[in-house]
């Protein structure tokens, strides 16, 4: 059965209701370990049938976003999904109360029981209204910026379609296509102001209902941070500073020198070499048909996969009018089938789709015999392992997709890995101090985004772009509205993916692939930590780990000339 096949029904509520109520007081009932679970399992056909409804919806919305029916569709999810939240809630209560806790976890998992003592600790009835209004702004901000439609060359574009002009190797180009976005997003500055600021303000009124101080702890709850904190992560962030930042810095003089410019500005940054970035070649189907070849000689688990997807057209990747931007990949639990979602715009971002969210889509094929959930994925930042070290096992079928532009493409891979940390690490930095200090006004958090910038990311020469200069860049990255403290995840997980990167080839370790399908395997029975030891990798938390792993990539990086990335 292929994607368009597959039904979509808005559930009937009060059906659900009382179906979880049910299921919930034969647990309260069970007197024997076998009846638990019995109503444990009843429980979990309903969650998975909820999500496979809730996810078909909200791809269908994403694919068109001008799609009526789904967008009403949409409005019903985030009006019901926190009312189901309580549903849900009152299950968990009752796993954790539950005689038969012990043996119920040995099918639900240590991370859930963990999980589900988070849920409980974020989530009352009361703040469901709360709940409701948080979901229809995030809702609100993706439809803003999905609607762009931006005139260039006699061509209407969405953002995700005229980021491609912005590695041009025309210098004007660049600049004036920059310039049409940041004016996109100056022109809708007072409605995005609004939206995130009654974000923060409906965020931190629900840490105040649920007796927190402030968001940030209810941020790292819902994120499910099982063996780390606030502690680690400011370590974390301080060795970011003190190690990644002076390579990046050093990255980006080289490429100014390689590109012939001395005063390198913010939209000179996008371009990596004088006669232009790698570029795939081919069009998008001859770009997934040589991702199909590069996963069947990869492995059979990986070529199994691929086939599945194509077969049951399982991807959307172009980008095109009314679509949602950005890329992801979400699973459908009734299908048992992924789903990956994304924009090709002809750069090798093309080609990263079909490595990072193939990665997240491989990991959730392999975890399918995951009963629960709630744990047939991993916390995030172990789901962003997956997807980027996915990125570097890649390494050696990208002639497929680059030809004799390969070197060009490997060494900016690995060097926008680098300068990107320093980004990540901003982001989480910067929503700490906004839901620390939930009364500041727009433009003081603006003013604070360019503060800790010109910290994180020093390079950054607005050449008097207003918006940008005034702290406004923010402003487009999507998980700072929708999914608040998410962020860091991808920078913990680049650093795990960096050690993969050195196993699989500088050192050519046989025995690193099948830690990552292993990995890949475990869905979300483990923590992070724990997959981190399970997949032979040293945390990024340890004194001194990213130190080790910074310098192997300068010795790489430096190792490789400008002359063996000119195109042959």
């Amino acid at each position: 059965m292929k994607f368009s096949e597959f039904d979509y029904q808005r559930p009937n509520l009060e059906e659900v209701k009382n179906g979880f109520l049910l299921n919930i007081e034969a647990l309260k009932e069970a007197t024997t370990a076998k009846a638990a679970l019995e109503a444990v399992k009843a429980i979990q056909t309903i969650q998975k049938s909820l999500e496979t409804q809730g996810n078909i919806a909200s791809i269908r919305n994403s694919i068109d976003t001008r799609d009526a029916f789904y967008e009403e569709e949409m409005a019903f999810w985030d009006e019901n999904t926190p009312v189901i939240e309580d549903w849900q809630n009152d299950y968990y209560k009752a796993v954790l109360a539950s005689d038969f806790k012990v043996q119920l976890s040995e099918h639900l998992s240590e991370p859930f029981i963990k999980m589900a003592e988070n849920s409980l600790k974020v989530f009352d009835a009361k703040i469901i209204p709360l709940l409701q209004t948080e979901n229809k702004l995030s809702t609100e901000y993706s439809k803003l910026l999905a609607s762009a439609q931006i005139d260039y060359k006699g061509e209407v574009y969405n953002l995700a379609g005229l980021a491609a002009f912005q590695q041009s190797t025309d210098r004007e180009e660049r600049k004036t296509v920059t310039t049409l976005i940041s004016n996109y997003m100056s022109e809708n500055l007072e409605t995005l102001d609004r939206i995130y600021d009654d974000l923060v303000k409906t965020r931190h009124q629900i840490a105040l209902e649920l007796g927190f101080k402030d968001f940030v702890e209810v941020g790292y709850l819902r994120m499910n941070r099982l063996d780390y904190d606030r502690k680690d992560v400011e370590v974390y962030r301080e060795e970011v500073l003190n190690y990644v930042v002076p390579l990046a810095n050093d990255i980006f003089k080289r490429q100014a020198n390689r590109i012939g410019i001395s005063d390198m500005k913010h939209y000179d940054l996008p371009l990596e070499y004088e006669d232009g970035n790698a570029t795939p070649i081919g069009t998008p189907e001859e770009i997934l048909q040589a991702g199909v070849k590069m996963y069947h000689e990869l492995s059979t688990e990986t070529g199994e996969f691929i086939d599945f997807m194509v077969e049951k057209n399982l991807l959307d990747l172009v980008t095109k009018p009314g679509k949602s931007g950005g890329g992801y990949c979400t699973y459908i639990p009734d299908y048992k089938a992924p789903y990956i979602f994304s924009n090709f715009n002809g750069t090798s971002g093309d080609v990263d789709v079909l490595t990072h969210e193939a990665g997240h889509a491989f990991q959730v094929y392999q975890s399918r015999w995951v009963e629960t959930p709630e744990v047939i994925w991993p916390t995030y930042e172990s789901c962003e392992i997956h997807s980027m070290s996915m990125e570097f096992i890649a390494w050696p079928w990208m002639e497929l997709f680059f030809g004799d532009q390969t070197p060009k493409y490997k060494y900016s891979h690995l060097a926008s890995s680098v300068t990107f940390l320093p980004y990540g690490v901003l982001v989480d930095h910067f929503q700490h101090e906004v839901y620390e200090n939930p009364n500041m006004t727009p433009v003081e958090r603006r003013q604070t985004w360019r503060e800790l910038e010109k910290q994180y990311n020093p390079w950054k020469d607005y050449d008097g772009d207003d918006y940008l200069e005034n702290g406004g860049f923010w402003l487009r990255q999507g998980h700072i509205f929708g999914s608040p403290f998410y962020y860091i995840d991808y920078t913990l997980a680049q650093v795990c993916a960096f050690q993969f990167w050195k196993r699989t080839q500088v050192d050519h370790d046989d025995t690193a692939w099948q830690d990552y399908l292993e990995i890949c395997q475990l869905g979300g029975t483990q923590s992070f930590l724990e997959i981190v030891e399970t997949a032979h990798l040293k945390s990024p938390f340890g004194k001194g780990n990213l130190e080790a792993v910074i310098a192997s990539i300068r010795d790489y990086l430096d190792s490789v000339s400008d002359a063996d990335l000119q195109t042959k």
